[in-house]
C-alpha cells in the first residue's frame, strides 16, 4: 500500500479540513505531517462547526486511527484545550489518537520569543500567529529542541536548559518575560494531560499499517506558497508544506506516496504580510471576503482576497506532483458577472508563466476574463446540474493546469461536496 497526500496549493486556508473529513471514510488512518497550532481546519456538519488546530481532521468519522506525526510542533496547552472540547462533544479521542514521540514541544518561552522577534523586526514583520512555532522549529534545526518523548527522559534538566537559553535570548532582545511562572504552571499541567494519550514511534506505526495493507491519508497544514523552501520567502511558515514534507514529517519513503490531492479555492486569499500579485483592494475584494467569510479560523484575522493565480497554481502542482485537484468555495463566486484568472505575470514588460525567484509589487498579473454563472449552486447534488458557464470555468482551469479537478465544493457543509467523474 501507499499513502495518499492531501495539501493546500495556495497560501493556506483552502479548506483542507473539510476535504479530509469527506475523504476519511476511504482510509484506515489519517496522519498530520507538519505545522503547528497556527493551522485552523474548519469542519461543518449536522449544524455544528469545529475548528481543529493540531489534531487531524479525520477524527469525526468511523474510528479511524489519527496520527500527529514527528514533523508537527505541539503546544501542550492548546492541545489540551482542543482535546477537551472534542471530548465534551462526544469524540472518544484517546481511543483513536496517536502522537509521535518525536514531535517538538512549544514551550511558554517559545511564544514569548515569537512576540519579541516580531517586535524586533519593526516595519518588516512576517505576520506570524505569535504561537511560538517559528522559534520551536528554529530550536529543532539548531538541535536544541524539546521533544514529547523527552518527558520520559531527564525532562526537568532538558526543560531547564532550554528555558535558560530562551531567557538569555529574550534579554538580548530587550524583552522582559511577564507572568512566566503562571504560564509554566499551566504548561506543566498540560504535559501531564498529554501523557494520558498514546505516545508512539509513529514512523513504525505508519509503515506497519502500510505493510498490513491499510490505507493512510496524510494531511498537510498551511499551503504550498508558505513552504520554507519554495514559498514567498521570507513571508513563509517554518516547515515544508509540500508533499515531500510527508516523507520527513511521518517517516514515509518517497516511493510510498500514491495519490496527491491538491486543494485550491476558486479565487485566492492570504493572511498576514507578504506579496500577493492578484490581491484586490476594491469593492470586489471586499465582496469576496464577505461572501466567503474570509477570516482566520484560529486568529480571526481578516484575509486578503484576490482572483485565482494560475501561475502560482501551476508551480504548486509541479512541486507536489499533484494527481487530482479539489476546488473549494466555488459558490462564493455564484453572483459575479465576470470571473478573472491570472494566466501569466508581466515583470518589467516581459510576460512569463513561470513563478519567479521573488514575487513583489513590480509584478503585473495578466488576466483572462470569463463569464460568471450567476446561479446559486449551494443545493446542487451532481455536476449535471452545474450551469454551462461554471462547467466552462472548470474546463478552462483543467486545460491551464493540466490536472483533473475531481472534487468541487459548493458550500461549507460536508454534504455540499460534488465528486466528479474522471475523464
Amino acid at each position: 500500500m501507499k499513502v495518499d497526500v492531501l495539501l493546500g496549493l495556495q497560501w493556506g486556508d483552502e479548506g483542507k479540513g473539510k476535504v479530509v473529513d469527506v475523504l476519511t471514510p476511504r482510509y484506515d488512518a489519517v496522519a498530520r505531517f507538519q505545522g503547528g497550532p497556527n493551522a485552523g481546519h474548519t469542519l461543518e456538519f449536522e449544524g455544528k462547526k469545529y475548528v481543529l488546530r493540531s489534531i487531524p481532521s479525520g477524527i469525526f468519522q468511523h474510528g479511524q486511527v489519527n496520527i500527529i506525526g514527528n514533523g508537527v510542533v505541539l503546544d501542550p496547552v492548546l492541545f489540551k484545550q482542543e482535546a477537551e472540547e472534542l471530548e465534551k462533544s462526544g469524540v472518544d479521542l484517546r481511543s483513536i489518537l496517536r502522537i509521535s514521540k518525536k514531535v517538538h514541544l512549544i514551550t511558554p518561552t517559545h511564544r514569548l520569543l515569537d512576540a519579541a522577534n516580531e517586535k524586533a523586526k519593526g516595519g518588516k514583520k512576517i505576520g506570524t500567529t505569535g504561537k511560538g512555532i517559528g522559534p520551536t522549529y528554529t530550536d529543532k534545526i539548531s538541535r536544541n529542541g524539546l521533544r514529547l518523548g523527552d518527558v520520559f527522559h531527564n525532562f526537568k534538566e532538558k526543560y531547564s536548559a532550554l528555558r535558560q537559553r530562551h531567557l538569555d535570548q529574550l534579554k538580548a532582545l530587550g524583552a522582559e518575560p511577564q507572568d512566566l511562572e503562571a504560564l509554566e504552571e499551566k504548561w506543566m499541567d498540560a504535559i501531564v494531560y498529554l501523557k494520558g494519550f498514546s505516545i508512539v514511534d509513529s514512523e513504525f506505526l505508519i509503515n506497519q499499517l502500510l505493510k498490513e495493507g491499510k490505507s493512510v491519508l496524510c494531511e498537510g497544514a498551511q499551503g504550498t506558497l508558505l513552504d520554507i523552501d519554495f514559498g514567498s520567502y521570507p513571508f513563509v511558515t517554518s516547515s515544508n508544506t509540500i508533499s515531500a514534507g510527508a516523507c520527513s514529517g511521518l517517516g514515509v519513503a518517497p516511493n510510498k506516496i500514491g495519490e496527491v490531492f491538491g486543494i485550491f479555492k476558486a479565487y485566492c486569499t492570504r493572511v498576514g504580510s507578504g506579496p500577493f500579485p492578484t490581491e484586490l483592494f476594491d469593492a470586489t475584494g471586499k465582496r469576496i471576503r464577505d461572501l466567503g467569510h474570509e477570516y482566520g479560523a484560529v486568529t480571526g484575522r481578516e484575509r486578503r482576497c484576490g482572483w485565482i493565480d494560475l501561475v502560482a497554481l501551476r508551480y504548486a502542482i509541479m512541486l507536489n506532483g499533484v494527481t487530482q485537484l479539489i476546488m473549494m468555495k466555488s459558490d462564493v463566486l455564484d453572483g459575479f458577472d465576470e470571473i478573472k484568472a491570472c494566466v501569466a505575470y508581466k515583470i518589467k514588460d516581459v510576460e512569463t508563466r513561470q513563478f519567479p525567484f521573488s514575487i513583489d509589487e513590480s509584478i503585473e498579473p495578466v488576466y483572462k476574463t470569463l463569464p460568471g454563472w450567476k446561479t446559486d449552486m449551494t443545493k446542487m447534488q451532481s455536476e449535471d446540474e452545474f450551469p454551462k458557464e461554471f462547467k466552462d470555468y472548470i474546463d478552462f482551469l483543467e486545460k491551464e493546469l493540466e490536472t483533473p479537478i475531481t472534487i468541487v465544493s459548493i458550500g461549507p457543509d460536508r454534504s455540499q461536496t460534488i465528486v466528479r467523474e474522471k475523464k
